[in-house]
Parts: structure tokens; sequence; C-alpha cells
């Protein structure tokens, strides 16, 4: 029989070993060299996700810790690294230095400069594994963060600190919403702090990335932007990195009280990248080949995307993570996974991107789970039958096409639908100010313009919004405000409608 004595020394003998001088117990020797992934043994006092220095020069870290053994990731090249080289802990985790003098910038995951600029040299080292804030610390989502885009500010709101999923099939939109989204981020509504913007490109060739940022560039919405980006041809750890370096970046504005955009361009991307590592480190593969914490992976991501509470600093954090589906599929492995953790997703179709609806976004299987509380007044009281009328709309539409004869109310339901539709048509990069997109929902959804042609409605309401902005300047001002539309609002509007269209030619 053990009596507890021998019990607690064996425990001290133990513990003593890990307390001993960690330069010493702190070195190993690289075992083997396996695409990319170093396995080292004598690391006994390492831990998951620390630096690792390797004697060539070459940097990783640890993704993997066996019994006797660790798994280390490259975080550039290695192929020199030979079996027998020696390794030394760093007793650091992975951090990005955070900084304002990356706004406007280009860098890569662990921070360094990819246009050019010098090193950002004030700031702070942030981590990229970081456990979120607790429900203590946050409050409800209640502030609008304005896209600029018709459709979503009326249907499916985002408010500061959500998560809204931005979902569909390869060429249809989703990065055209994030970047109209970060454009419309130029100007702030009256009351609102500004939004930082953080954009992160995962696996996309660089091509599309200079693309991305040149536009941003060009709308004058860069200054105010960082961009992470990690192509296609680096190296699957940068790519597993990029997004955790993104919202590490967006943690440093938080804490100063700051809200912030960012948009993951793609996680199905990223969820390849780690798959391919996990791969690599022989971890038991699951569905789809994908490792069984694969949901941790965004869960952990996304759960860092926050409102906090005046106490800890009032700042938020608002993620749009987009995922690339297969032929509209939304009940594969990883879309499903992401619906489950995000606050609403909005789910692009080709069929209404192919019928000239841009953006093409589904009325019916999109969601924002924040609804009319990320909504001003003004907007609310506009929109609020939108949503109902649109999905009516697609149902009576596909009814009318056998050819039966539909009553009188059935067919002004018709009519009304179509003009909804045309209104909710945007050119890319072209967001709207909040006055314009009530201006041009109010007069649809009071009937304003039901006689108006339904090919000329995109026209009536381009032409309509210079005439408002220019000889009813208090209309505008008064629906920037933000409030409920009026009764005495909605007529100074019909009257500015009716004046129009003794100029308006058909």
């Amino acid at each position: 029989m053990i009596d507890n004595k021998s019990i607690i020394e064996n425990l001290e003998k133990r513990l003593s070993a890990y307390t001993e001088d960690p330069k010493v117990q702190n070195v190993g020797k690289v075992e083997k060299n396996t695409d990319g992934v170093i396995t080292a043994s004598g690391l006994t006092h390492a831990f998951m996700g620390e630096i690792i220095d390797f004697a060539g020069g070459n940097r990783g870290f640890i993704l993997n810790l066996d019994e006797d053994s660790a798994s280390i990731i490259l975080l550039g090249g290695g192929g020199n690294i030979q079996e027998g080289e020696g390794v030394k802990t760093t007793g650091k985790k992975l951090t990005i230095h955070a900084s304002d003098e990356l706004l406007g910038s280009v860098v890569n995951p662990i921070g360094l400069p990819l246009d050019g600029k010098p090193l950002a040299k004030k700031g702070k080292d942030m981590p990229l594994e970081r456990i979120a804030a607790g429900v203590v610390e946050r409050e409800p989502v209640g502030t609008p963060l304005k896209t600029g885009i018709k459709s979503i500010d009326a249907m499916f709101p985002i408010g500061r600190g959500q998560r809204q999923l931005i979902i569909g099939d390869r060429g249809l939109g989703k990065t055209a919403i994030a970047v109209d989204t970060i454009i419309n981020q130029r100007d702030t509504m009256k009351g609102q702090k500004p939004v930082v913007c953080i954009y992160v490109a995962i696996g996309q060739k660089q091509s599309t990335i200079a693309q991305v940022v040149d536009k941003l560039k060009q709308e004058n919405a860069m200054a105010n932007t960082v961009v992470v980006a990690s192509g296609a041809s680096d190296a699957a750890a940068l790519q597993y990195l990029a997004p955790y370096a993104g919202v590490a970046i967006a943690e440093y504005f938080l804490e100063k009280g700051q809200d912030v955009l960012i948009i993951y361009d793609d996680l199905t991307k990223h969820a390849w990248a780690y798959r391919q590592l996990s791969l690599v480190l022989r971890r038991p593969a699951g569905r789809e080949a994908y490792p069984g914490d694969i949901f941790y992976l965004h869960s952990r991501l996304l759960e860092r995307a926050v409102r906090l509470n005046e106490k800890n600093g009032g700042g938020s954090i608002t993620a749009l993570p987009i995922i690339e589906t297969q032929a509209g599929d939304i009940s594969a492995y990883i879309p499903t996974n992401v619906i489950s953790i995000t606050d609403g997703q909005i789910f692009l179709v080709g069929d209404l991107f192919n019928a000239g609806i841009r953006p093409a976004i589904n009325t019916g299987t999109s969601v924002s789970r924040v609804g009319g509380a990320a909504q001003t007044g003004a907007m609310k009281s506009v929109a609020g039958k939108m949503k109902l009328e649109m999905s009516q709309f697609r149902e009576l539409a596909a009814f009318a096409q056998f050819g039966s004869e539909l009553d009188a109310a059935t067919q002004a339901q018709l009519e009304r639908g179509k003009r909804i539709n045309e209104i909710l048509k945007q050119p890319q990069y072209h967001p709207y100010s909040e006055a314009l997109e009530v201006l041009s929902i109010a007069i649809i959804t009071n009937g304003f313009a039901d006689d108006i042609p339904v090919e000329d409605i995109t026209r009536f309401e381009q032409e309509f919004q210079t005439y408002a902005q220019k000889h009813h300047k208090k209309l505008i001002d008064t629906l920037s405000g933000g409030q409920k539309v009026t009764p005495d609002v909605i007529k100074e509007m019909q009257k500015a409608v009716e004046d129009f269209k003794k100029k308006f030619k058909v």
C-alpha cells in the first residue's frame, strides 16, 4: 500500500524536473523534416503555439505535442534544415506588432510589410491566439454598421459587434459586398464613431489581392484600412495564421475603444490550409478529410468578434467571414459549421446573379439574427415590410409562370414586387448613404413609383436622388438624422416625387 507521503514526494520530484533551468531543458534537436513540418525531440518545456528558433536561423511554432517529440510548423522556407540541427524554445507565443502606423498598409500574417513601407515602431505586440471576451464584458449589439447596400441594410442589417456570414458560390460577388462595406466606412453617420477596417485575404492570387488594394486606394478607403495578405503561393502555415493575425490587429484598436470591421476572405481556404497541416502532422482525418477540431478552428476565431460595454472601453469588432460553396450546397461540412457560429448569413445564388440581380441575395435563406436592433428608426420604419413582400413576390412570381389568371390584388402585389426587385439592384463599388437608401426604399414601399414602368425604375431612382439632393436638401438632412420617418416626412417625400415626375421622361 502506498502512503500519501510517498505520493507527495514523487509529485515534488516531477515538479522540480519542470522547474529547473529552462536554458538547459529547452534545447533539442531535429529528428526529421517532412513537407515543411519538423519533428524535434528534447523540448521538455515546450507548449502549444510557442515560437521555436533553429540553429540555422529559421523560425517556426509548435502545432503538435507528442509524448517524446514536438511537431514544428515553419514560418518560411526550411528546405535546408537537416536532421540533428539544434532547436530551442523561446518561451514566447506567436504575436504580431499592431500599431496605428499599420493603417493604409499591406502586411503578411507575421507583420512584415508587403508594400515596401517601413516596419511600424510604435504600438504593441498582440497575441495571435487569445481567449474571447466573456459575457460580463459584452453588451447587446444595437448600433448599426452600414454597408451602403440597400438590400442588406434594409432586410439583413448588421450591427457593430455582430458576426454576419457571406456565403455563396465562386464569382457571385461575395468579395464585392465586403469591399463595398469597407468603402462605405469612409463616411461615418453623425454621432457614431468611425470604423477601422481590416481585410484578411487567405489563399487568394496575388493579382486579386492587388486589385482589391488598388480599388480601396481609388475610393480613398485605404487610409482607414489594414490588409493582411496570405496568397495562394504562401506556405500553408501563413494561410492558417492569417485570420488570427487580422483579429489580433483588430483587438489592438478594440482596446483603444474603437469600432473595427474585419473581413475574412475566405474561411474555406483557411480550412483547406489547416487540413493540409493536420494531414502532414498525421492527425486522424474525419469527415471530408478534415481533422476533428475543425469546428474549434473557426469558433475560437469568430468568438473574438465582440461589442464591449462602456466599463471595458465600449469598442467593437464586427466580423464578416466569407465562405465559398460548391454548387450552392450550404449543407456541406464547413458551411454548416460557420453558419452555426455566426449571427446570420447573406446567401448569394447563381440564378439571381445570372438574371441580372446584383447583389444576388436570396431573401428566403438569408437572415440576420440581430435584426431591427441594428437599424436606425428611419430604416426600420420604411423597410419593415420589405423582406416579407420580397419573399411573397418570389413565391407569387413562381406561381404566375403557370399562366393562370390572377385577381387584381395579386397582380398589384406582383407589380409592386417587380419594382422592389429593381430598386434593390445596385452597381458594384457604389454604396449609398443612409438618407438615399431610406429615400429609395420609401418611394417604392409607399407606392409612389407604381406608375413608373419597371424597366425605368433604376433610372428614375438615380435621377430622383440627384434631384432631391439639389432641390430638397432639408428632406435629405431629415432622413440623415436616423429618426423614425413621420407621416409629415412621407407627405413631403410624396410631393417631391410628384414634382419630379413632371420632369421625368419615360
